[in-house]
């Protein structure tokens, strides 16, 4: 049996709820706790999705204390799972948090659970990441390496992190100056700044970006699997931010036979560039590189539209 807590977030996709539960059964967890979004209303398939979905994750048949939190109504992606974190953590002190995309490797829940508790009274650690979307490279001599970027694809923290989330948001200016601070390239300043008045104009439906910049509010570091343990099944029609095919698709998910803390707890350079890169596509560039970039990409589309247009026209 396993011990460590498990939030199971789950909506309107029962294919990839039935994969990611066939996963979690194996584990037998002793606490299982469950979060439902509500079907939208002008969605009507999302009744019977919606009700699909939660029949499967209901489907518990071992020794195992559960917990539901179904919504009726639909929340959107920002708060339905942030709430229902916030839920979790109403009743436990750390644990794992997985949506139906998110597929686990067996590796997976091991590896959360052994550094939850190795970092249990440790502030300044706030997140363990499970997927890793370039593992052919390996960072520090550890099974991990400390980060300032959390990936949630499949991840676990603790109530005392979680704790510290400003959703909203709130004070603008104090994000700010804290990503001019922390970012010295042009490209990442800009980037993030970006992020954040989307999320706070609601433009983007999400609670993870506030969840990051929070880390960095509270000067926080997540630690990064160096191999990836957990597999991305959401990319398409159905998903939330990532229709169609991603090229962010998640290499094979590894096993680790065991855990090897790392001896040094200073961020790595070449990882951060390579964690950014790999998720949000974005190179470390000062102003001047990022203009003569963005000045020769547009020269290069004007030249492709002359050579197509020459080639309609027949030249």
């Amino acid at each position: 049996m396993f011990n460590t807590p498990i939030l199971f977030l789950i909506f309107n996709r029962p294919e990839a709820t039935a994969k990611v539960f066939a996963e979690i059964r194996k584990q037998k967890p002793k606490y299982l706790y469950i979060g439902a979004d509500g079907p939208r209303d002008a969605v009507p398939p999302d009744a019977e999705l919606c009700k699909r979905c939660r029949e499967i994750a209901m489907g518990v048949d071992w020794d195992c204390e559960v917990k539901t939190l179904f919504r009726e109504l639909n929340m959107g992606a920002k708060y339905a799972v942030s709430s229902a974190i916030t839920w979790f953590f109403d009743h436990v002190e750390y644990g794992i948090i997985l949506e139906d995309d998110c597929l686990p490797g067996s590796s997976f829940f091991p590896y959360c659970e052994e550094l939850l508790l190795r970092y249990r009274d440790d502030d300044q650690i706030m997140h363990i990441t499970g997927a890793n979307l370039n593992d052919s490279v390996k960072y520090g001599n550890g099974t991990y390496y400390y980060s300032e970027y959390p990936n949630v694809w499949g991840w676990a923290t603790w109530k005392r992190a979680w704790d510290k989330i400003d959703l909203e948001l709130t004070d603008t200016n104090r994000y700010l100056a804290l990503i001019k601070k922390k970012f010295k390239y042009f490209s990442e300043r800009l980037f993030w700044v970006s992020r954040m008045a989307l999320c706070k104009s609601n433009q983007v439906d999400s609670w993870d970006y506030p969840w990051m910049f929070s880390i960095w509010k509270e000067n926080g570091i997540c630690l990064n699997s160096n191999y990836n343990l957990v597999e991305n099944i959401g990319f398409g029609r159905e998903s939330t931010h990532t229709k169609g095919n991603s090229v962010y698709l998640t290499p094979e998910v590894k096993v680790i036979k065991s855990i090897e803390h790392p001896l040094h707890s200073t961020i790595i350079p070449k990882a951060e560039a390579a964690f950014i890169y790999s998720l949000h596509a974005i190179k470390r560039q000062n102003v001047f590189e990022f203009y003569l970039r963005k000045y020769f990409i547009q020269r290069c589309m004007n030249l492709r539209h002359k050579i197509s247009l020459k080639i309609k026209n027949g030249f």
